[in-house]
C-alpha cells in the first residue's frame, strides 16, 4: 500500500506486525536513509546487533538470492522479531520477493531502499498492490518538510530553538534530508552541553545551502518576475530535478493558492490566512505570499491549474523536450502573474 506522510508517522509510533516490507524510493537519498533506519529501528533501535539485523547491498544479493531467503528464514538466537536491510534495491529484486513471500511464514521485516527506483519500477508497483508490503516515495523536501524534520530532530536531541532561530535555520538547509540532517548535527557538536538554539549560533554556524530550491520557482513564476522564474528552473534542470516534478510541484502551489482564494471569498483577508498557516510561513516568504493571495482570485487560479495540468500531460506525451514544453509554460503563468499585479 501506498503510505502517506500521516501513515509514516502512526507506523513508527506504533509498527503494524501486518506490515512485512517496506519499500522506500525516490530522489532523495537523505530522507530514503532516514526512513530506512528508522523503520529498521521499530524493530531493532542497535541496528549494529548482528542478532537482529542483517543488512545487505544489492550487488551482493544478486550474486546469490539465496543469502536473502536464509536470512529472512533464520530466527534469532536473542528472541524477537528481526529485520533486514537492502540498500540500492533494484527491480531484479521483484520475483525473488514473489518467491519469498509465498514461501514462508517469517515474521522478519524487511526495508528495502534504493534512488534508483521510482513509481513505475515493478518494485515500487507490487508494494503499492500489496496490503502487507509499504511503498514510501521520497522526494526534495517542500519548505514544509524542512521546518517539520528540523523540529522533530530537535525534539528527539532533546534541544530548543527560537522561533527566530527556526526561521533562519530552515531558510538556510537544503531541500535534500541528508544534507540537512548533516547541518543540524554539526550545529548539535557545536552547542556541545547547551541545550537551546539561538539566532547568533545559526549566523555563525551554518551556511546558506539551499540553492535555487522548488518553491524558489513557485514563488517567482508566481510573482510574475519570469527572469527569474527561468534562472532558477535551468538551475534546477542542473541540480538533475526532472520537469514533471518541478510541474507538480507547481501544481501544489497552485491548489494552495486556491484554497486560500475561496477563504478571501469568505471574508478573511491575506494578512490573517498567512498567520493562521501551519507549519508558520518562512518569515522571507510572508510578504510575498501575502502579495499572491491577493492577486491570485479563483477563476486565474483554476486557468493556471489547467495550464499546468495540460503541461504535464505533454512532457509525458509529446515529441517536444518536456524542457522546453514547461519553461513555454512558465511564460505564460508568469505574463498572467504580471497583468494581475497592474
Amino acid at each position: 500500500m501506498n503510505f502517506k506522510p500521516a501513515d509514516i508517522v502512526q507506523y513508527l509510533k506504533q509498527p503494524n506486525p501486518d506490515i512485512k516490507c517496506v519499500v522506500i524510493f525516490g530522489s532523495n537519498e537523505g530522507m530514503i536513509a532516514d526512513y530506512a533506519k528508522q523503520f529498521a529501528q521499530t524493530v531493532c533501535p542497535d541496528l549494529s546487533d548482528a542478532f537482529q539485523v542483517a543488512q545487505f547491498s544489492m550487488d551482493i544479493l544478486e550474486k546469490d538470492f539465496g543469502l536473502l531467503f536464509g536470512e529472512y528464514n533464520a530466527r534469532s538466537l536473542m528472541g524477537g522479531r528481526r529485520v533486514i536491510m537492502i540498500r540500492d534495491a533494484n527491480n531484479n529484486l521483484t520475483m525473488p520477493l514473489k518467491n519469498l513471500f509465498q514461501n514462508s511464514n517469517s515474521d522478519t521485516l524487511l526495508v528495502i531502499s534504493s534512488s534508483s527506483l521510482n513509481t513505475k519500477s515493478s518494485l515500487v508497483t507490487m508494494a503499492k498492490d500489496r496490503k502487507d508490503f509499504a511503498a514510501i516515495g521520497c522526494y526534495d523536501d517542500r519548505e514544509e518538510n524542512i521546518y517539520t524534520a528540523a523540529r522533530e530532530y530537535f525534539v528527539k536531541n532533546g534541544i530548543t530553538i527560537s522561533p527566530d532561530a527556526m526561521q533562519l535555520l530552515c531558510s538556510r538547509l537544503s531541500n535534500d534530508r541528508k544534507a540537512s540532517l548533516a547541518e543540524m548535527d554539526k550545529l548539535v557538536t557545536y552547542l556541545g552541553t547547551r541545550r537551546n538554539v539561538e539566532i547568533n549560533d545559526i549566523k555563525n554556524l551554518i551556511g546558506d545551502t539551499s540553492g535555487s530550491t522548488q518553491e524558489d520557482l513557485c514563488y517567482f513564476v508566481a510573482k510574475g518576475e519570469i527572469g527569474k522564474a527561468l534562472e532558477a528552473y535551468q538551475e534546477l534542470l542542473h541540480a538533475g530535478e526532472e520537469p514533471v516534478s518541478l510541474v507538480r510541484n507547481l501544481t501544489y502551489h497552485f491548489e494552495k493558492l486556491l484554497s486560500y482564494a475561496a477563504m478571501m471569498e469568505q471574508g478573511q483577508s491575506a494578512d490573517s490566512i498567512v498567520t493562521a498557516i501551519r507549519p508558520p510561513v518562512m518569515f522571507f516568504r510572508k510578504s510575498d505570499l501575502v502579495q499572491q493571495i491577493k492577486i491570485w482570485k479563483r477563476k486565474a487560479v483554476l486557468d493556471v491549474l489547467e495550464l499546468l495540468y495540460k503541461c504535464e500531460r505533454q512532457c509525458k506525451t509529446t515529441n517536444v523536450p518536456a524542457e522546453d514544453v514547461l519553461s513555454y509554460t512558465l511564460m505564460q503563468i508568469g505574463g498572467a502573474a504580471r497583468k494581475l499585479k497592474r
